[in-house]
């Protein structure tokens, strides 16, 4: 058991090797953040389009994809209508980057929980090569999306600090899962395409309803537009040299 523990520890611990970048980030200007809010939004949408959604069809189905697309919609409205939208104690504007910072956290920590049940069944089955090589592309997978985990959050203003613990966190949240698969095995594996879809679905619905919104709101939208552009190419391209 020790032996399939390790391969999940490692390949969470990459979330927050990951947003270990940002301390090299300093003073970014209102531009800069809404930039950095596309470039987020354009990584998120090429997750959901070129990794999550033709993952969840190869192990499934198309009904199984839109069954899953749909509910995590679902979730997160009903989520984002249960987030208080008016804070007695903050201004309207800090009230409403506390609901999109929660609402991107929770996209993220779905979007791991599927990721983690693969490396924790993979690991359990008795190839070992195959559950190293799912926990090693797992865990380079892991690393951009600490830093974009972390970069999200300094452009909503958490501090550097805050920021690198937050992501660590929804690695923590992987490991979770990853052990849940070592310990149960293949019962969760029939799911495990209903999680990737339903992690694109709230993937989708944190990028269309907040950060591209958000980005686009100070007369930034040309600038925001490329970065949206360079977010998801590069997205792309880190997923084909990495597969």
């Amino acid at each position: 058991m020790s032996m399939s523990l390790l391969p999940i520890i490692v390949s969470s611990l990459c979330t927050g090797l990951g947003a270990l970048p940002i301390l090299l980030v300093r003073d970014v200007s209102h531009k800069g953040k809404d930039m950095l809010l596309a470039s987020t939004a354009g990584i998120m949408v090429a997750a959901s389009a070129y990794g999550l959604i033709p993952n969840a069809i190869q192990l499934s189905n198309v009904m199984v994809l839109v069954v899953g697309i749909l509910f995590g919609t679902l979730v997160l409205t009903l989520l984002e209508s249960m987030i208080p939208h008016v804070d007695l104690n903050h201004s309207e504007q800090s009230s409403r980057k506390k609901r999109v910072v929660l609402l991107f956290l929770v996209a993220m920590c779905l979007h791991n929980v599927p990721e983690g049940l693969s490396v924790g069944i993979s690991n359990a089955s008795e190839n070992y090569e195959v559950g190293s090589l799912v926990s090693f592309a797992i865990g380079l997978q892991n690393v951009p999306d600490g830093f974009l985990v972390a970069l999200f959050l300094l452009s909503q203003n958490v501090s550097v600090i805050r920021a690198i613990l937050l992501a660590t966190l929804t690695g923590v949240i992987e490991m979770s899962a990853g052990l849940i698969g070592v310990l149960l095995g293949g019962t969760f594996e029939p799911l495990i395409p209903y999680g990737l879809a339903f992690a694109a679905g709230s993937m989708l619905f944190v990028v269309y309803k907040e950060l591209i919104p958000e980005s686009h709101g100070d007369g930034n939208e040309r600038a925001s537009t490329w970065a949206f552009i360079i977010g998801f190419v590069s997205m792309v391209l880190l997923t084909e040299v990495f597969r």
